[in-house]
């Protein structure tokens, strides 16, 4: 709906004040949303009150697209398109090697944000995605959908079909890798809104990425890559666990924001070589 200057304004300050960063964005797209007054109302009530814009709107605009997300569901998160276009450059490489398209499954796959992002920017013969929360697979379900992925309610590799072990060329893993006790750190719009499962990784943070790693020998094709997102401090960690699973880890730079991504190989074929991060927009919040 149209707003007054005067009525922008208002709301614009109303928003900063409950601590909204981004406000001026934040009241267009409120009013953009909202048919009435009264519906404009009760969007500002709830964002004022903490609640993820994301979850408002039902989308949030990740590598460029726009992904469909709602109430209690992970929002994606900008700097998570660093794993994207590793996970691209890992895709790339493995139709160099193999000549057919590549084999790809995001894991702990939330609103299948990932799984989306990889399928539009690479051609896939097949993409899985899995997730253990029930509320996340219906938006899992409506992202991938339209790029022909298969989404698969379950924990980790169990929720996977037989058939995919040893054929994998792209595992890709946006796991929990808040230590446990950081937990109360985090802003209240995650902290409160978001499933904590999505959120905790143990004491260390990476509880979910050992078993991962574990796992992925079993369902990697040789030469696949398991590529996953922690934080800088975390990462030799990450790759020590990848080494004593029998995988060549490979530790990337980190994000501005320290965000790194760290790729483990199955033997049994050369170390693929990404390459340059390939563009990928960052629209939306960081």
């Amino acid at each position: 709906m149209h707003l007054s200057p005067a009525g922008t304004a208002a709301l614009v300050a109303r928003l900063r004040a409950a601590g909204c960063v981004f406000a001026e964005d934040e009241a267009r797209l409120l009013a953009e949303a909202a048919a009435t007054p009264g519906e404009l109302e009760a969007l500002a009530a709830r964002r004022a009150a903490g609640e993820p814009l994301e979850h408002l709107l039902g989308a949030v605009e990740f590598c460029g697209l726009r992904i469909a997300v709602g109430a209690g569901v992970f929002v994606p998160r900008q700097r998570t398109a660093a794993l994207v276009a590793r996970a691209a450059g890992a895709a790339r490489a493995a139709r160099a090697r193999t000549g057919r398209p590549p084999v790809a499954v995001d894991l702990c796959c939330g609103c299948g944000a990932v799984g989306r992002a990889l399928a539009e920017a690479v051609e896939l013969g097949e993409l899985h995605a899995t997730d253990v929360d029930p509320a996340a697979l219906p938006w899992a379900r409506r992202n991938l959908d339209p790029v022909g992925g298969t989404v698969h309610g379950g924990d980790l590799y169990a929720a996977l079909p037989g058939r995919l072990r040893g054929r994998v060329d792209v595992l890709v893993a946006n796991a929990p890798y808040v230590p446990t006790g950081a937990l109360a750190l985090l802003p209240p719009e995650a902290r409160l809104h978001e499933p904590a499962g999505a959120l905790d990784g143990g004491d260390d943070g990476l509880d979910v990425h050992r078993r991962i790693a574990a796992g992925a020998p079993g369902w990697l094709a040789p030469g696949g890559v398991l590529l996953a997102e922690v934080g800088e401090e975390q990462a030799p960690v990450l790759a020590a666990v990848l080494t004593r699973a029998g995988l060549r880890p490979v530790t990337w730079p980190p994000e501005e924001d320290g965000t790194t991504v760290v790729t483990g190989t199955r033997t049994g074929g050369p170390v693929p070589d990404t390459g340059p991060l390939v563009p990928v927009r960052r629209d939306g919040r960081g």
